[in-house]
């Protein structure tokens, strides 16, 4: 009865604990407006990549040939049936955008959690066995680093060959060494602490004293961190979309949809203007909402 009343205890202590903690990060982060807006954006986008099947009024790549870059609804011209208009072959732009958002939220997913595990796993090597092998990383992770990002992402995937699985392939290895770099660095912060000491004279081995030990007091920048990554694996997307060589056409894919349309800048503006907008206002808000994580998650902050 008395062990069973002092594990009861136990759990509600850590119940409690993990309750105020997520109260007080709430309430650091609800204290940047700029951050709640973006968090709102961002939950209204994935929302509407989770039902583009049901909000979408016609499907991505239907076309109507009787409307050819037809205008929004707000322009003389326009057709009730398209309310942002269409593109050059007949399609809904409105319909592409909503479909073009699962594209985007799939790359920063992929990517993000392709960089996350292989990053944190050679930084915790890296960090945790130190000598010969943390130099050879380090070294290699600054030659990945000379190379500008866009260009070495180019060139992977004009090896691989163009297509949206090889361009996220190529974000995701030219974004590891900043997760690399970051684990290794806060391992090396932690790993002469007392409790990772401890750990040691009580006999745990390495895999455990890595990624249960020190791995759960390295995640705060990696949070942060992969916020920003996760915009910055949405922008890298468009670009090699745009340049042809991520996601082909038709493919709503939104950096695909202004290379498709740039040739109809000038005569009809919605067709490139739109998926840029669409790509400003998603990265805009993921950036906001990786302040308000680093605001709340960063001690110093906290107190300043």
């Amino acid at each position: 009865m008395a062990e069973t009343a002092l594990t009861t205890g136990v759990t509600d202590t850590r119940k409690g604990g993990l309750q105020g903690e997520l109260a007080d990060f709430w309430r650091y982060f609800r204290e940047n407006r700029g951050a709640v807006g973006g968090l709102v954006v961002f939950v209204f986008v994935c929302l509407v990549a989770i039902f583009a099947d049901v909000i979408a009024p016609h499907g991505p790549y239907a076309q109507y040939r009787d409307a050819l870059l037809v205008p929004p609804f707000w322009q003389d011209g326009s057709d009730p049936r398209f309310l942002l208009g269409t593109d050059a072959v007949g399609r809904d732009m409105l319909s592409r955008l909503i479909h073009g958002s699962r594209y985007s939220l799939f790359v920063g997913c992929i990517v993000v959690s392709i960089s996350l595990v292989v990053g944190i796993t050679i930084g915790l090597i890296s960090g945790v066995v130190g000598g010969v092998l943390d130099t050879i990383i380090v070294r290699f992770m600054d030659i990945i680093l000379a190379f500008p990002s866009l260009l070495l992402a180019l060139v992977l995937v004009a090896i691989l060959g163009p297509s949206l699985t090889n361009a996220m392939i190529a974000i995701a290895i030219i974004q590891q060494p900043h997760y690399v770099r970051l684990t290794r660095a806060a391992v090396l912060g932690e790993k002469n602490k007392d409790y990772v000491t401890a750990a040691r004279v009580a006999g745990v081995g390495k895999s455990r004293l890595m990624f249960i030990t020190i791995l759960p007091n390295c995640l705060a920048p990696l949070i942060v961190q992969a916020a920003l990554s996760f915009s910055t694996a949405i922008l890298d997307a468009a670009a090699l979309g745009f340049l042809g060589l991520g996601a082909q056409p038709p493919e709503p894919e939104w950096g695909t949809m202004l290379a498709d349309s740039r040739e109809f800048i000038e005569r009809a503006w919605w067709v490139v203007t739109l998926p840029g907008i669409a790509i400003l206002l998603t990265v805009l808000a993921i950036n906001l909402m990786g302040d308000g994580l680093r605001d709340a998650l960063d001690p110093k902050l906290k107190r300043s």
